[in-house]
């Protein structure tokens, strides 16, 4: 383990603060914001699928539900249980009775130092559209976890981006007790 050499904020927005430590550049989260994303896959056994444009990326991207944790001013304190149960709701219009948390996660450590709970939803009722909050147009996909590999398959030859955190639901054995 090498020693740690004094952190520098070089840039800071409202979300995104980017770092120097020594010559390694990263961003993070400004404000310790946290994200808490979602696997939600209902009693038909069809897991719930998100799609929206994503800026950085320049196209639109295939996500399980995601969202911030804490970014609200005044709920600073936010479990990432209730955030989810949020989240879930505003992007697919699906609630949950409870929030497993599966533990935190890294998605692209040796640029960002976000990491991010996941929880499986368990429960899961529809009682609206979703689609998010103004602005975000996102699309929900309800897939039958059979048809996934295909349907991730069929998006990427469309030159549609996929999230990670999609693989975590192709990998066999992953979620454990289903």
């Amino acid at each position: 383990m090498q020693p740690e050499e004094p952190e520098e904020i070089m840039w800071q927005g409202r979300f995104v603060t980017a770092k120097r430590r020594g010559r390694w550049e990263y961003a993070s989260r400004s404000r310790g914001i946290r994200a808490a994303a979602i696997i939600a896959i209902d009693d038909d056994g069809c897991v719930l699928l998100v799609e929206q444009y994503r800026v950085p990326l320049g196209k639109i991207c295939l996500e399980i539900p995601a969202g911030l944790v804490g970014d609200d001013d005044g709920h600073e304190n936010e479990a990432a249980e209730a955030a989810a149960i949020r989240e879930l709701e505003e992007e697919t219009g699906y609630t949950a009775a409870r929030m497993d948390n599966l533990g935190e996660f890294y998605s692209s450590p040796g640029m960002v130092s976000e990491a991010f709970t996941l929880l499986r939803a368990r429960g899961l009722t529809k009682v609206g559209e979703g689609g998010g909050l103004p602005g975000e147009n996102i699309t929900v996909h309800r897939v039958p976890m059979a048809e996934l590999p295909q349907f991730v398959a069929q998006w990427r030859e469309r030159g549609h981006a996929v999230d990670v955190r999609i693989a975590l639901l192709l990998a066999a054995g992953f979620i454990v007790g289903e």
